[in-house]
């Protein structure tokens, strides 16, 4: 048995049986780290306490503690996610040499369930990207193909899971950037709704928008993630008070007679042609099992993209606008006065892409083009939201492809609109704050097809619900 293959819960029952040490595990996860990780290249760093944290936790058991539900599981970490010892870059120079001096709340949660951390995560730049090709670090591989790119910006943490190089990981998602590349790697990602998980200790990128969630092997192991990172935190004013259910008494549930939305405008020209016949593939089937199946409409999804761009580029110019080498992070030896140590150090710290966005997002913002951009785009996306709030007066669920296209190349996409448009079908939840999971739905080749299950606000446990079914039906298939 190699145990690299488990799932969370399967690991769990090995470990209370002392049938393994947490130690075993967590020495086996850095030695196949240590031999495959250079050419996936999905982490940054590898947390050098990750044995000595998986000795405390067997001296623990070994006492008969309750070490909780994740004892002894490693579980990987984006690396815009802060842990108290470990560094934080972003995937950017700027933030090469940080090392924050606390954890985020969802460190905490997992680190309380027992969980090992076990390195952070490679990802783009301050996670703009859809390919992790933007990393300062240079790019990550997709593990199912290495010529292939694993998707962004949580494709180090994706890539993880996927090479059996963690259990689990924890992303952040501003416009898909969980949802994608779980699709490209042929696992699943959970976007939860804006506000059931803290953000506290998450380096923002566009603060309305962006969400810290689970990429697991399966979607029982999800349900246990969500278990332990979601709730109110005192520390993060988005957060919500909204009671959390046990997800995974949602696994596996009776689903017949839920109603199935499918959006046309989310099978639209350009989608590759592989992908919607997948999709449809297991609707159809879906519809076969006793779910009603109806043809609706999101009638402003097409202004998704471009709202999201204005909105998400407005917020990261401000949120980056702390980044100026005064008080942390690089700081230029070019300078004779401190604005051209501001322009120095943000000119070299930053990369490409990254200005591209703060320049974006400046001028949108700026007199003069504020009403022009910003705040008609804040009105598209109310309607984007009033779509899906109609939608879900006829619906219980929401299906679509969770990306038009199948894992790309390297260098097919250096175009910064085409990279763009390959969050084409996740941005819009991510305006609206809505949970949505991918999750695999079968293969072209050895390349993955994602598909996307959207639920209304708070409502993950049927996406787990309706997940678990689906997943179980693409086993038996």
């Amino acid at each position: 048995m190699d145990i690299l293959n488990l799932k969370i819960w399967e690991l769990k029952t090995l470990i209370e049986r002392k049938e393994i040490s947490s130690v075993e595990i967590t020495e086996k996860v850095i030695s196949e780290i240590e031999n495959r990780d250079k050419e996936i290249h999905s982490y940054l760093s590898v947390n050098p306490r990750a044995v000595q944290e998986a000795e405390e936790i067997d001296k623990r058991i070994a006492r008969g503690e309750d070490t909780g539900i994740l004892s002894g599981v490693p579980v990987a970490i984006k690396d815009n996610i802060c842990v108290k010892g470990l560094p934080a870059t972003c995937a950017s120079k700027i933030l090469e040499n940080f090392f924050p001096p606390y954890n985020a709340t969802v460190i905490d949660k997992i680190k309380k369930q027992g969980a090992i951390i076990i390195g952070k995560t490679n990802m783009d730049e301050f996670a703009f990207g859809s390919s992790t090709e933007n990393s300062a670090f240079g790019p990550t591989k997709n593990p199912l193909d290495l010529q292939r790119v694993p998707g962004g910006s949580s494709g180090g943490s994706a890539a993880a899971v996927s090479a059996n190089l963690c259990f689990a990981a924890l992303g952040s998602d501003t416009g898909g950037s969980i949802r994608q590349p779980a699709s490209f790697c042929g696992v699943v990602g959970l976007k939860p709704t804006y506000g059931r998980v803290s953000r506290y200790g998450l380096i923002a990128f566009a603060s309305s928008l962006d969400q810290i969630g689970p990429i697991t092997k399966d979607v029982r192991d999800t349900a246990i993630m969500m278990n332990v990172i979601c709730g109110r935190d005192e520390n993060d004013s988005t957060s919500v008070d909204v009671t959390v259910p046990d997800y995974t008494g949602f696994l596996n549930r009776e689903v017949k007679g839920l109603k199935i939305g499918i959006p046309d405008e989310y099978f639209i020209e350009g989608t590759d042609r592989a992908v919607k016949d997948k999709i449809i593939e297991v609707v159809e089937k879906m519809e076969d099992m006793g779910m009603v199946i109806k043809k609706i409409s999101l009638p402003h999804t097409q202004y998704g993209i471009a709202v999201y761009y204005i909105l998400a580029t407005a917020e990261a110019s401000s949120n980056l606008a702390r980044f100026d080498g005064v008080k942390y992070g690089y700081r230029t030896d070019d300078y004779t006065n401190l604005y051209q140590m501001y322009v120095n150090t943000r000119g070299e710290g930053f990369s490409k892409e990254v200005k591209r966005r703060i320049i974006l997002g400046t001028f949108v913002l700026s007199s003069g083009y504020y009403e022009a951009y910003y705040l008609k785009a804040q009105k598209v996306r109310a309607l984007i939201k009033k779509d899906f709030t109609e939608a879900f007066k006829e619906v219980d669920v929401i299906i679509t492809p969770t990306t038009p296209e199948l894992p790309f190349k390297f260098g097919e996409k250096t175009e910064p609109l085409k990279m763009y448009l390959s969050d084409i079908f996740t941005v819009n939840v991510n305006l609206a704050g809505l949970p949505a999971i991918s999750i695999p739905a079968g293969s072209v080749g050895n390349l993955p097809v994602g598909l996307q299950i959207i639920t209304p606000h708070f409502r993950e446990d049927r996406l787990i619900e309706v997940a678990s079914f689906i997943e179980s039906y693409m086993k038996g298939a």
